[in-house]
């Protein structure tokens, strides 16, 4: 098991993509632990793979509130001793309420941003030093919004940017503890929220979207994203060190977007 005797973190791991990767990560061998704020969610999760024989931690945490993620972290510290893995999947898009930035809102600007950039600081803020005598691995995650402009949702856009180049500074710096940190960049996951924010509104084209703005002409599932991240947090991906990694079936590589194809 390509994770086995590993102790994983991962944010968010609850539902969707984060749900996928706990599943994969505890059947890979990894004992995981679920930071989520959604606590009926993580204990029946919990509660259902630790029945299966593997080893599920959930902790309820609000990634977004440092004091939330120091009791966690401790909590992990005091158990384990050591973390070998930090998945930061926890992010938000509020599609509808996000928007161009002259139309934004303050208070989504900094909903938006103390989830998916802040979280993923103070996730990381408290995982390293528990990662610094082993090493280990740190997996953000960012989106095609971070590599390309996408109109409408400048909040979720400007954190997943700031993912990317946050992504590159932590491998620089902490590389010299084999603290390797890379980036996955998900975009056209069927997840609940893209079904909030795109299946679920009328406006969406979604025949259009697959035939002419995704190559592979289908949504990407959970598990595909999660299984990237399962093998950056293994031994296999050792040399994997500040990358950033598109999981979008080919979307901001695509140049037949205004075209019949």
């Amino acid at each position: 098991m390509r994770l086995e005797n590993k102790i994983a973190v991962i944010t968010g791991g609850a539902s969707g993509i984060g749900e996928a990767g706990t599943r994969i990560f505890a059947k890979e061998g990894a004992d995981v632990i679920i930071l989520d704020v959604n606590e009926e969610a993580g204990n029946a999760l919990s509660k259902e793979l630790s029945a299966k024989g593997h080893k599920v931690w959930f902790i309820k945490t609000d990634i977004s509130k440092e004091e939330d993620v120091k009791s966690a972290f401790g909590k992990i510290g005091e158990k384990y001793g050591r973390i070998d893995a930090l998945y930061n999947n926890a992010s938000v898009f509020l599609g509808g309420r996000d928007s161009g930035i002259a139309e934004l809102e303050t208070d989504i600007w900094k909903k938006v941003l103390s989830i998916n950039l802040d979280g993923t600081y103070y996730c990381s803020k408290y995982a390293i030093p528990l990662m610094k005598e082993k090493g280990g691995a740190v997996i953000n995650t960012a989106s095609s919004a971070g590599v390309s402009g996408i109109p409408g949702c400048a909040a979720y856009t400007a954190t997943k940017g700031a993912t990317v180049t946050l992504t590159r500074s932590m491998a620089v710096d902490y590389g010299k503890y084999n603290i390797r940190t890379n980036c996955i960049a998900p975009a056209a996951i069927e997840t609940e929220m893209v079904k909030e924010s795109n299946l679920n509104d009328p406006a969406f084209d979604n025949e259009f979207f697959l035939k002419q703005i995704t190559p592979l002409r289908r949504w990407g599932k959970p598990s595909d994203v999660a299984n990237l991240a399962c093998f950056l947090a293994s031994d296999e991906g050792a040399y994997l060190n500040g990358t950033v990694i598109p999981c979008d079936g080919g979307i901001t590589i695509n140049g037949n977007v205004n075209k019949e194809v």
